[in-house]
Order: structure tokens, then C-alpha cells, then sequence
């Protein structure tokens, strides 16, 4: 089986990408359509608060105009996503800014008519592979979403939510973040409450960005297995983004999994190489095992390494020219990320 033949039979899940927040940026685009399809209705959509926070953006250099949509999914064999909604620089305003990303993956989904759908349960996302539908699951950055209420939270899970990040590079009121961290300070105490009671409803604690304290803390007070939705080996680049070979061993003692990212500065510091990228993966399976793999690309919020979702036949053509099995890498594609979602959402 070649590279694109096992990409679209194998379960593919990519834990993370920034494709909401840059469609509207762009002008409003759908996410369920390419090209002069996704700019047609762009006139007429009205400008939200994401819009009016964050402005315009152009693509990003190295990267076509986006990396990620529902049908580069389907060309790329991509069958599950999750689709983030950063809301660190919408300050106090974080909950209306996450509500106006949703609404608008809700609406655009509506709208385009297109048969995709949004997952909120593993079973909801094999049930969709199944059914040959791009499955969508809706995470957010930056735990300050929920306003330090965990009756919050529950709104935010029964919108959909089933992922959340504790921080976002600068700390929050649960966690302090990889930019901000303090020696010995993890979690604060509502940080653990939140951690607990995202494990009761069944979400995923999300650990990019936060400190090495605050990630040491959050695996010994949660229940559940973790992500690390998007980031790399500290060994190879040392980043602040990135985890130490003790933080690798952890997530893979909790269970969890890395979702390498494709973020040039996480890659390598001088010449961030798809061939790098392959290092990463070789490091992670030697010291945590290849269980612990996953994807997280980081498309279209600066996963640029790849122009788009298109070149994961390059990262699986390279894996198995360094000798990668077909079950080494289902397991990194989908199956240990699906893993985490069966232990998690359920």
C-alpha cells in the first residue's frame, strides 16, 4: 500500500488547526468549499466579533491561502479535525468571541450544504469515516473561555465544545503558560477544579502552551488521558513550545499523545526540514513509544512547513522510508489519537 492509498483507508485525525479563526479572517470564507466557492457568500455574511477583534489577515508566507478546509480533507484523507478557536487576544471578551466562531461553523455548515459533519463522541467520528463525511470537532484555546465558571463549561460542552486548552503561551486563571512559567506553580485551584470537571462531562484537556509545572500538575490531578494537541521534541529544538524527553515519558505513563506540529520554529531553530520533522517522530517513538504519536499540524494558525494538508503523503512516504510499518503508522495517522477520544468524549 503506497502513501496516498493508506492515507484514505487508514484513520486520520488531526488534533489541531486554526482553520475557523482564518476563514473568517480571510473575508469570510466557507469552510466547505475551495476556492471562488468559499469567497461567494463572503459579501453577504455579517461581520462578527472575531471579525471586529482580530481584522483582516493575509495568508501566510510559505503556506497556500488555506492550508485546511473540508475539501482539501477529503483530497488529503484527512477524517477528523479538531477545529480551534483561539480566544487568548479577545481580552475579556473571550466567551462572546468562542460563541462567534461556533456560530459561525455552524452557520457555514447549514448554509453550504456540505456533507460534512460536527462530531462530539469518537463513535459520532468512526460513524462519519464510515459514511466517507470530513468530521469536525470543536476545541478552543485559553481556558479564560469559560470565564472561571464551570457552569460555563457546561454550556460550552453542550454547544459542542469537547476540547479545551488550559492556556495559550501567556497563563490563565487555570494554568500558568509556556511564556509566563514559574518555577513549582501549576495549577491554580480553579485550574484543578476545571481539569476535574472536564474530565466528568468528557472533554479533552488540552496541554500546548502551558507550563512545564502546570502540565506535571494537570496530569496528576485528571483521570483521563490528555493531549498536547501541537508541538514537538525539546531534545531536537529547544523551544519553549516543545516537551522534554520527562514530559514525553509522562504523557505517554498518562496514556496521552504528542500531535507533532508543523510549525518551522518547533521543527528545528536554524533549518526546519521535512526530513527534521521526520526526527521528531523518530525521537518521540524511541523514548515514548510509538503509541504516543500523533498528528497536530497546526495548519493555518503557522504550520507552514507544509503548504497544506496535501503534503501529509510526503511526512508518510518519508516514515516509511525510514522503515515505518502499515501499523506504526495507522497507529500515529488516527488510531492513538482515536484512543484518547474513546477515553475521553467516549
Amino acid at each position: 500500500m503506497d502513501a496516498q492509498e493508506l492515507l484514505h483507508d487508514a484513520l486520520v485525525i488531526d488534533l489541531h488547526n486554526d482553520t475557523i479563526v482564518a476563514h473568517i479572517r480571510r473575508g469570510n470564507w466557507s469552510l466547505f468549499a475551495d476556492g471562488d466557492a468559499a469567497r461567494a457568500g463572503a459579501a453577504i455574511r455579517h461581520a462578527g466579533t472575531i471579525s471586529f477583534v482580530r481584522g483582516a489577515e493575509a495568508p501566510r508566507p510559505g503556506a497556500n491561502p488555506i492550508q485546511i478546509n473540508v475539501p482539501k480533507m477529503r483530497h488529503a484523507g484527512i477524517d477528523g479535525g479538531l477545529f480551534a478557536i483561539d480566544v487568548t487576544l479577545a481580552f475579556k471578551n473571550w466567551l462572546t468571541y468562542a460563541a462567534d466562531g461556533l456560530g459561525y461553523v455552524l452557520h457555514d455548515l447549514e448554509t453550504s450544504g456540505a456533507d460534512a459533519v460536527i462530531v462530539k463522541t469518537a463513535q459520532d467520528l468512526l460513524d462519519a469515516k464510515a459514511a466517507g463525511r470530513p468530521a469536525l470537532l470543536l476545541a478552543i484555546e485559553h481556558a479564560d473561555v469559560v470565564e472561571r465558571s464551570l457552569n460555563v463549561l457546561r454550556i460550552l460542552y453542550e454547544a459542542g465544545v469537547r476540547s479545551i486548552g488550559l492556556t495559550h503561551n501567556v497563563s490563565s486563571w487555570a494554568a500558568d503558560g509556556n511564556a509566563e512559567a514559574r518555577d513549582g506553580v501549576g495549577l491554580t485551584p480553579f485550574g484543578r477544579a476545571l481539569v476535574r470537571e472536564m474530565n466528568r462531562l468528557g472533554m479533552v484537556v488540552d496541554l500546548a502552551h502551558v507550563s512545564p509545572s502546570a502540565f506535571f500538575s494537570a496530569l496528576e490531578i485528571g483521570d483521563k488521558p490528555v493531549i498536547f494537541s501541537h508541538g514537538n521534541c525539546r531534545a531536537l529544538c529547544d523551544h519553549p513550545r516543545n516537551l522534554t524527553d520527562d514530559q514525553l515519558r509522562a504523557l505517554a505513563q498518562n496514556g496521552g499523545v504528542i500531535g507533532l506540529s508543523f510549525v518551522p520554529m518547533f521543527v528545528d531553530e536554524s533549518a526546519p526540514t521535512l526530513e527534521r520533522f521526520l526526527d521528531h517522530v523518530d525521537h518521540v517513538a524511541q523514548v515514548a513509544g510509538i503509541e504516543t504519536l500523533a498528528l497536530g499540524s497546526d495548519f493555518d494558525g503557522g504550520g507552514t512547513l507544509l503548504p497544506d494538508a496535501l503534503g501529509l503523503t510526503q511526512v508518510v512516504e518519508g516514515l516509511l522510508g525510514r522503515g515505518y510499518g502499515e501499523a506504526e503508522l495507522r497507529a500515529m495517522l488516527g488510531e492513538n489519537a482515536m484512543r484518547v477520544l474513546r477515553g475521553t468524549v467516549g
